[in-house]
């Protein structure tokens, strides 16, 4: 039997593998309807998709986070909670079908929203039938077949999208986008696995995995109302033009911060879960995964927030540029994001749900200030910036966050016995270098106009500063990721 360590790594390699290649073909559907689709088409699907959430988080119910955190599962564990899964995911879509001329009403009366959400909550039926199935891969670190599921989705979900956006369908290329995404996930997800649920539920099974549940579960909820309370009032405040607009940017910066977070947690839990009753190697395990995210996280936030002007020149044009700004507050606000979210995995995996609960409060309080305090600057526009009140909004967003990131690592230090020190020796040095970097990348974008010239430049500069650099240090991250590529490459190549 692997070890733990190469189980880790297989894991991460093969989440790695799911989140890029996702990143890639769903950067490529959304790329294309961003140039045939408009803003208010863009507000019309981003206005549902608030309710689509909460939904879903419903559904799942948190149980999801007890099963990876429980070492012992059994077959009758993951049955109950799929068939319950699956009954409340359509007793919450009747609810929301009946709703649907209410959610209209609040979005200043669109109606064009009424058939547009009735379809699109059809998923979240859809994406029931996949929560148990993956969540058994993820925790036996088994990540090839949900990468796989993944992939085929978005390409033939974002095939359908194009065609029926090529064809003049509108806000529908997005809608029968997202169903058919969720379908494909479902159906290669059951033919792939030969796991079967029992046709049995335990209320027994059912109610050990409450306590943990019910705290990810408020922790989530708390966590998806102030993910998606912006979008909320923008529709509601500023209209869906603006709400496309917000959309998009943060579509695009989600697309690297939920892939780091998501591949944290489902990487990083189990592995950690598996050491918790060994406490020296649980705090060196954190201090190896700390590094790790560090490694990837500063650099990849903080590259796209400086090229993130020409990147939406060379992939849009200039048709979206009232987005940029809010792109790169947002892609900045994602590093305390997931710093937050790699603290709060820390907890987790010690079974510290209490303790998740009430940061989740906390950072939720924080968020809530300081949407009030912006709430009146809002609407504020000019013919030349449209998205003026929402820039403020979320800069005063990205302080909270970063709040809120200091109080969930003081928490998690005392909680888990690690060292704030070395927690910090464990960040600071690839924050440095990132930061060296970013001058670099704008001598290099300056000697050019095309923005694709522009981003080769910069991209060409800062990654060889930074690789070389980790290597003339001997970074032991950089040695670790490397050697986990070699050995991905020869064993595709066996």
């Amino acid at each position: 039997m692997k070890s733990l360590k190469h189980r880790t790594a297989g894991s991460l390699k093969w989440n790695l593998v799911d989140r890029l290649a996702g990143q890639v073909l769903y950067a490529v559907t959304g790329i294309v309807l961003a140039r045939m689709l408009s803003p208010d088409d863009f507000g019309l699907v981003g206005a549902a998709l608030v309710f689509q959430a909460f939904a879903s988080l419903l559904v799942d119910s948190g149980f999801s986070y007890a099963l990876l955190q429980r070492q012992r599962p059994t077959r009758l564990d993951y049955s109950t909670v799929l068939w319950f899964n699956m009954a409340l995911s359509v007793v919450l879509y009747a609810i929301l079908f009946v709703a649907a001329p209410l959610i209209a009403d609040w979005f200043r009366h669109d109606d064009r929203l009424v058939p547009v959400a009735r379809v699109l909550f059809l998923s979240i039926i859809l994406n029931a039938a996949t929560i148990v199935q993956t969540n058994r891969l993820m925790k036996a670190m088994d990540v090839r077949r949900v990468a796989l599921s993944n992939a085929l989705g978005i390409a033939l979900g974002g095939a359908v999208g194009i065609v029926l956006a090529v064809a003049g369908h509108g806000v529908w290329a997005i809608v029968w986008q997202t169903l058919a995404n969720a379908a494909i996930r479902a159906v290669v997800l059951w033919t792939t696995t030969r796991w079967r649920p029992l046709r049995r539920f335990s209320w027994a099974s059912l109610r050990s995995f409450f306590g943990l549940g019910s705290r990810m579960m408020l922790t989530s909820f708390l966590n998806t109302v102030f993910l998606n309370i912006y979008s909320f009032f923008i529709g509601n405040r500023v209209g869906l033009g603006a709400l496309g607009y917000y959309t998009q940017s943060d579509k695009w910066s989600k697309m690297g911060i939920s892939s780091l977070s998501q591949t944290l947690t489902s990487s990083f839990v189990p592995a950690l879960s598996a050491v918790q009753d060994d406490p020296e190697r649980y705090r060196r395990l954190c201090s190896k995964m700390t590094r790790f995210t560090a490694y990837v996280l500063f650099p990849a936030m903080i590259w796209l927030a400086v090229a993130a002007k020409p990147i939406f020149h060379g992939l849009f044009g200039t048709k979206w540029d009232p987005s940029i700004l809010l792109f790169q507050i947002l892609l900045l606000r994602g590093i305390s994001v997931v710093l937050t979210s790699l603290s709060t995995n820390f907890l987790l995996a010690a079974g510290h749900g209490g303790a998740i609960v009430r940061l989740e409060i906390v950072r939720d309080v924080l968020s809530l200030g300081a949407l009030v305090a912006t709430f009146p600057y809002m609407a504020l526009s000019t013919s030349d910036d449209p998205v003026q009140g929402l820039a403020v909004m979320l800069w005063a967003q990205l302080a909270a966050s970063a709040v809120s990131w200091a109080v969930t690592v003081w928490v998690m230090l005392r909680n888990t016995g690690l060292s704030a020190a070395a927690h910090l020796r464990d960040l600071a040095p690839y924050l440095a270098l990132t930061a060296l970097t970013v001058p670099l990348m704008y001598l290099a974008g300056g000697l050019f106009v095309n923005p694709w010239l522009i981003m080769t430049a910069e991209a060409a500069v800062a990654l060889a500063v930074y690789l070389g650099i980790n290597a003339l240090f001997g970074s032991q991250v950089q040695k670790d990721v490397f050697s986990y590529l070699r050995k991905g490459l020869s064993g595709s190549r066996s």
